[in-house]
């Protein structure tokens, strides 16, 4: 017959999962929280552009203005002129809601995939002139961070125009 020291049992037991269960609980809750993370920027990242994908529709309303023409519209009307800086104006809220909710110094590389579309984009529309000669204005009252980043992008692809006129 085996004596069943209930208490000893009890305490091994204890042991076994403080050695080994409370480590492997931590490791699947801290793994669990990064998933959500990891879930949570990718819808942000997702709804930003699906956002984005809507301001495209808005371009295509007014294509009259040729937004998505390489050079900018020559002569612009008084009323075209308003409604492109409208349209600017919505672009940049987007942009900076793209900054502040995607942007970091230090990103992981699903992060910083995710950012580079974003960059492009703010690449693209920075080399438009009448963009550029607008971001002044577009960008009173804006995030410093995002004023700073997107002036220097801005004045980056300035250069390399001029380097390439030289």
């Amino acid at each position: 017959m085996i004596d069943w020291n209930w208490p000893l049992w009890l305490e091994q037991g204890s042991y076994l999962v403080t050695v080994i269960g409370l480590p492997f609980a931590i490791w699947v809750f801290m793994r669990q929280e990064r998933a959500e993370r990891e879930n949570e920027e990718e819808e942000a990242y997702l709804l930003l552009a699906n956002a984005y994908n809507d301001f495209l529709k808005v371009v295509l309303a007014n294509s009259d203005l040729q937004l998505r023409s390489a050079p900018a519209l020559e002569a612009p009307t008084a009323e075209q002129r308003e409604r492109m800086l409208i349209i600017f104006d919505m672009l940049v809220s987007l942009f900076e809601r793209a900054y502040l909710v995607a942007y970091k110094e230090d990103m992981s590389a699903s992060e910083r995939r995710r950012w580079n579309s974003w960059d492009d984009y703010m690449r693209e529309w920075c080399a438009r002139d009448d963009f550029f000669f607008s971001l002044p204005q577009l960008l009173r009252g804006e995030d410093p961070g995002f004023q700073a980043y997107i002036q220097g992008i801005a004045q980056e692809i300035r250069v390399e125009r001029l380097s390439l006129q030289s």
